[in-house]
């Protein structure tokens, strides 16, 4: 299972995603309201964990703009608010599931599981694997191949061509990719998306695809003939 978790409070969100990662889920972190929406939309996680209260984008307002683009993926809110009228609000925006702090991390893990249950079906119709060229990427176990091979790349080069299929044959700018590779991670310099680039595109010769530099635009996977 994949998880987009969003938290700001940064011990627990370190916790909780050791916690679900040692019972077989796959976490992606994200600390920041603003960068909440375009990873959801890139990731397409099976379900997300979303705090209300956020730096720059509260919770709420990340769930209706979610909602509002059409993303359905099931969504149970985590928050230290406990009045009714708070739950109210989050349900009526479109959430799933509501579990005030503080709480068990045994009935957190239950409850983001019977969310996944409930909503597997249609969201496997609903998000298939990336292709370009001889490369896939499946949504599902979060693995890449190349022809019949698992494609082993590192956690950002991963992320960064994930990211790209999912555009190939479109420019993608340093700010959309920078957001995608490094999630939450404001402590990291811009420029380090740079180096991740230069690390895949080396890793990429022989594949069939190539990473290309736009001057002023950002960057393009192509599949080469």
């Amino acid at each position: 299972m994949h998880l987009l978790l969003v938290e700001d409070d940064l011990s627990l969100r370190t916790t909780l995603e050791r916690s679900l990662g040692r019972v077989g889920m796959r976490v992606t972190p994200c600390s920041d309201g603003a960068l909440a929406l375009p990873l959801w939309r890139s990731e397409l996680p099976d379900v997300v964990v979303l705090d209300l209260s956020l730096p720059h984008v509260d919770g709420l307002q990340v769930l209706a703009q979610a909602r509002a683009a059409g993303l359905r993926t099931p969504v149970l809110l985590l928050t230290a608010r406990g009045t009714v009228g708070d739950k109210v609000a989050g349900l009526n925006a479109g959430a799933d599931d509501y579990l005030p702090k503080p709480f068990d991390l045994d009935e957190l893990e239950a409850r983001i599981r019977a969310l996944h249950r409930r909503h597997a079906p249609t969201d496997n119709l609903s998000t298939p694997d990336l292709h370009a060229g001889r490369v896939r990427y499946d949504r599902h176990t979060g693995a890449m191949y190349l022809d019949n091979t698992v494609f082993e790349l590192p956690q950002r080069e991963l992320a960064l061509l994930r990211a790209l299929m999912a555009k190939a044959g479109k420019a993608m700018t340093k700010e959309q990719l920078f957001t995608l590779v490094f999630p939450g991670e404001l402590d990291v310099q811009y420029d380090a998306i740079e180096v991740v680039v230069y690390r895949l595109r080396k890793k990429l010769t022989g594949t069939g695809l190539g990473l290309v530099t736009l001057r002023g635009l950002g960057y393009l996977l192509k599949v080469e003939e």
